[in-house]
């Protein structure tokens, strides 16, 4: 029996709430997660990250400092997940904050100090997933869709996992090996601005907010009219163009729609460009399966069954991993490809020119 491997993998999303870390082993060949763990964001860093994701003055100071007080809370967490730890840990795998992406520009930056969090905890830290990917000419993201089909894949049977974190993406996997996916435009990022604005809170328990209003049609047709809906994949996004402007020029025609129908009007925005993107794939699966923020949101959940025709959806929990824990596993899967100089993009995906290995080390 060969000896465990053990990674630590830690997330945090477009949300901007805070880190989400698993320590999984992947010992012959399994996908199994031993602990979880969630460390908040402290509310100056989450300010911070936010202003961050645009341009902004001294941002390259403003930046350096940021990545250091995440590295902190990012080794917070890795502390809380060690005590469950029964043998070496193999390395941390961070994905670090997104902050810019851009890769029609050839970039994408993940805000981090991968060294500083090697320094705190004494384990190797790998990092620096998405950039090999952009070298070659790929979106670098979504990075999860080969993960889906590692730990969620069945030979012969047609699935869809979507991702719904701020942003939302799909990996469809056909049954017959082949993956396909792609960002499928705004999941949480405008809901929870929205309620943020007008409630003061960071997201819609349930959706409850949104469910008691009404879809107005009109500016559903005005959020729909983008062009990077009408954009072919592969593609992905960010809030480089879903952010709060482009949500208040939208609305600048609607500032009588009622504020509990404009958050109805952007579950349902988030639930067509799904299940457009799914259909698009010429997917037809039995169930489609949820994870990130968006799964603990049943409004969402409902909106998406009613845009595929009454298709079964439910969160991963029903194939055995928690909705909020299934990005950290998957960079911590990414890790332990690295470890073994496997690659892990798809470039069915991400559109680079081949399979590559990702990530950087950090030795301890």
């Amino acid at each position: 029996m060969s000896a465990p491997s053990l990674f630590i993998g830690l997330m945090s999303g477009t949300s901007l709430d805070g880190v989400d870390g698993v320590l999984a082993d992947f010992s012959n060949g399994a996908i199994q997660t031993l602990s979880a763990a969630f460390t908040p964001f402290p509310a100056e860093l989450r300010s911070e990250l936010m202003a961050l994701q645009a341009a902004s003055h001294n941002e390259l100071e403003r930046e350096a400092l940021a990545a250091n007080a995440l590295a902190l809370v990012y080794a917070d967490c890795v502390r809380s997940l060690l005590p469950s730890c029964p043998a070496p840990l193999t390395a941390v795998a961070v994905h670090g904050q997104t902050i810019r992406h851009r890769p029609e520009l050839g970039f994408t930056r993940q805000t981090n100090n991968p060294a500083l969090l090697a320094e705190l905890t004494g384990i190797d830290v790998i990092a620096d997933f998405r950039s090999r990917d952009v070298a070659a000419d790929g979106q670098g993201a979504p990075l999860v869709p080969a993960f889906h089909e590692a730990a969620f894949g069945k030979p012969g049977t047609a699935r869809v996992v979507v991702n719904i974190g701020g942003i939302g993406n799909i990996s469809v996997l056909h049954g017959d090996g082949r993956v396909t996916g792609f960002d499928t435009g705004p999941g949480n990022v405008l809901m929870d601005l929205w309620i943020g604005r007008h409630q003061g809170r960071a997201y819609d328990e349930d959706g409850a907010w949104g469910a008691s209003g009404a879809v107005h049609l009109p500016l559903l047709d005005a959020l729909l009219d983008e062009d990077y809906f009408r954009q072919p994949a592969p593609k992905s996004t960010g809030r480089d163009l879903f952010h709060e402007p482009w949500l208040d020029a939208k609305l600048t025609a609607f500032a009588d729609v009622a504020p509990a129908d404009v958050q109805a009007t952007l579950v349902q925005l988030t639930a067509v460009t799904i299940a457009r993107a799914i259909r698009d794939e010429g997917a037809a699966p039995d169930a489609v399966y949820v994870c990130g923020g968006g799964a603990y949101n049943g409004a969402l959940l409902r909106a998406i069954s009613a845009e595929l025709d009454g298709v079964q959806v439910e969160s991963t929990a029903a194939l055995g991993v928690a909705p909020n824990r299934v990005e950290a596993l998957a960079f911590a899967w990414l890790g332990w490809r690295f470890i073994h100089r496997e690659p892990g993009n798809l470039p069915a995906v991400t559109g680079a020119r081949g399979l590559r290995i990702l990530g950087a080390l950090y030795p301890a």
